[in-house]
C-alpha cells in the first residue's frame, strides 16, 4: 500500500478514476467486484461528519477503510457510501502524561517511529503499513503484546463520529458503552473513529530475534515440542511458527521457529530465548540463527517484504484453539503438504493468554492460533488457491474455539469470534447507536455457539 499524498476528494460511481480510486483502498488484489455509488476520501473529521450526514440523507449504508489490509475486503459492498479514512493519519505525543493521538490513517510504523524518538512504545501491528483504524478495532496482536497487553487494551479513548452524524468522545467515563463495543468489535463497528488516544509505554532497551529452522519431515517433532514448553516461555518472547515452501537458509518447505524478543537488557533477552538451545530438536535443527539485534520497524519491514508483498491475491482464515497438540497435528500435517507456493505461508503462535482481559468487546482467544495465508499472482490460479485456507479451517473446525477478525474469511466460512453474552452486548449497543443499521456490520457473522 501507499500513503496517499494528495488531498482527498469525493467521487461518485460515475466518475473518472472511480474504479482505481475504490480498488486502491485494498491490500488485497483481488476484485470483489463490489462497487460502492459514492467514494469519500475524507481529510478531516468534518469531512466525516459531512459524509454520514449525507449518508443519513440520502440512506446510504456505510462501509469503512483505513488502510485496506481486510483480507476479506470487508469495507467493499455493493451501493452505498464508502470512506477512506486514510488521509487522517496525524500523530501527537503528550510525553509527560505518557498520550500519542493518533488517525486511523496513521501506518504502524509511522508511529513507531514517532515513539521511538521519545523512547516510548506502543504495541504495533506486525506489517509496516497496517492502519491503526482497523487494527485497533479488532483487538490488535502486535509486537510485546504478551507484555503489554492487546493494543485495543491499550487505547485509553476515541473520537468518533456516529451513526447521526455527530462528533463525540468515549472513554472508561464517557460514553463508555461505546467505548466498550469499539475494542473488539473489528469491521462490525457503529461508527467511524477519527482518532485514537493511545496509552504508551517506556520502550524496551533491546529488540532482537533468535530462530531455528527445521525441514518439513520434522513437523511433528518439532510442534509437539513447541506445544510442551510453550507455557514456560517468557512473555517477552513472540513464540512463532511458520510452515513456508522456502524455509531461511534452506529454501526447502520447512518449519522455522521464529523468537522476537523485547527485553530491559541483553542479558535477559538471552536468558528469554535460551529455550531454543536447550531443547531437544535443537540438533536437528537445519539452521540456527542466534540472538540478533532488530528493531520492531525493521522486524515489521522484513515482514512486508517476504510474505505480505503488496498486490498479491489472497485468501486467509484462521482459528483459536485449546485442543491437544496430537489432536491438531493431523491437519496440520495436511495443511503442510497442500501448501500453496511462496509467499504462502501458516502461522502457529504459541500464545498462551492471560487468565483475565480488560472488560471489553473482545473475548475469544485460545493457547494456540493458527492462522493461514494463501498468496498467489494471476487470477487463473483463483481456482486452485482460492478455497485452500477455507477448506482446512472448516475441516479443524471442531477443535476451535473461534476466530480472531485480523484474519478473518466470515464471508467463505461464518465463525465465532465473540463470546454470546458479549455479541448480546454488543447488539443491544448497536441497537443504541445505530437503530437504522447505517454501518456494514460482519459478512456472513455466526454470533452463537452451535
Amino acid at each position: 500500500m501507499k500513503r496517499p499524498t494528495d488531498r482527498g476528494v469525493t467521487l461518485e460511481c460515475n466518475a473518472g478514476g472511480f474504479d482505481d480510486a475504490v480498488l486502491g483502498t485494498c491490500f488485497n488484489g483481488r476484485d470483489p467486484g463490489d462497487r460502492p455509488k459514492v467514494l469519500v476520501q475524507a481529510n478531516d473529521a468534518s469531512d466525516v461528519v459531512a459524509a454520514i450526514r449525507r449518508a443519513r440523507r440520502d440512506n446510504l449504508k456505510v462501509g469503512i477503510c483505513s488502510g485496506g489490509h481486510s483480507w476479506m475486503q470487508n469495507h467493499l459492498r455493493d451501493g452505498g457510501m464508502l470512506i477512506d479514512m486514510s488521509r487522517l493519519n496525524r500523530i501527537e505525543v503528550d510525553t509527560e502524561r505518557r498520550l500519542a493521538y493518533a488517525g486511523p490513517g496513521c501506518w504502524s510504523v509511522d508511529l513507531d517511529k514517532r515513539l521511538k524518538k521519545d523512547k516510548l512504545f506502543f504495541p504495533i501491528a506486525h506489517a509496516v503499513d497496517v492502519c491503526l483504524g482497523g487494527y485497533l478495532l479488532q483487538g490488535g496482536f502486535g509486537w510485546n503484546s504478551r507484555v503489554l497487553g492487546l493494543a485495543c487494551e491499550n487505547v485509553v479513548g476515541i473520537d468518533v463520529v456516529t451513526a447521526d452524524g455527530e462528533l463525540i468522545h468515549a472513554s472508561e467515563s464517557e460514553n463508555a458503552d461505546l467505548f466498550w463495543a469499539a475494542r473488539g468489535s473489528g469491521p462490525g463497528f457503529f461508527g467511524v473513529v477519527v482518532r485514537y488516544h493511545l496509552k504508551v509505554h517506556p520502550r524496551p532497551k533491546v529488540t532482537g530475534i533468535a530462530m531455528q529452522i527445521f525441514r518439513m519431515k520434522h513437523l511433528e517433532e518439532v510442534f509437539a515440542w513447541a506445544d510442551r514448553i510453550g507455557p514456560e516461555v517468557p512473555r517477552s518472547v513472540e513464540f512463532q511458527l511458520l510452515l513456508t515452501r522456502k524455509a531461511t537458509g534452506i529454501f526447502v518447505p520447512g518449519i522455522e521457529i521464529i523468537a522476537p524478543v523485547l527485553a530491559h537488557s541483553w542479558k535477559q533477552a538471552r536468558e528469554d530465548v535460551s529455550f531454543l538451545t536447550r531443547g531437544p530438536m535443537k540438533s536437528k535443527a537445519s539452521l540456527r540463527v542466534p540472538l540478533i539485534p532488530v528493531s520492531t520497524s525493521l522486524l515489521s519491514h522484513m515482514a512486508a517484504k517476504r510474505i505480505f508483498p503488496p498486490r498479491m491475491r489472497w485468501s486467509v482464515d484462521n482459528m483459536w484453539s485449546d485442543a491437544p497438540m496430537e489432536r491438531l497435528l493431523p491437519g496440520i500435517r495436511k495443511i503442510a503438504d497442500t501448501l500453496p507456493p511462496m509467499p504462502s505461508h501458516v502461522l502457529m503462535l504459541s500464545w498462551h493468554p492471560p487468565a483475565k482481559r480488560q472488560d471489553m468487546a473482545f473475548s475469544i482467544e485460545g493457547r494456540n492460533y493458527l492462522a493461514l495465508y494463501g498468496e498467489w499472482k494471476h487470477e487463473s490460479d483463483d481456482a486452485k488457491y482460492a478455497n485452500w485456507a477455507t477448506e482446512h479451517m472448516r475441516e479443524m473446525s471442531p477443535l476451535s474455539v473461534g476466530i480472531q477478525l485480523a484474519d478473518e474469511n466470515l464471508g467463505r466460512r461464518p465463525a465465532r469470534f465473540m463470546t454470546d453474552t458479549n455479541m448480546a452486548r454488543l447488539d443491544a449497543i448497536r441497537a443504541k447507536y445505530d437503530p437504522d443499521g447505517r454501518f456494514h456490520a460482519w459478512r456472513g457473522r455466526i454470533d452463537r455457539a452451535s
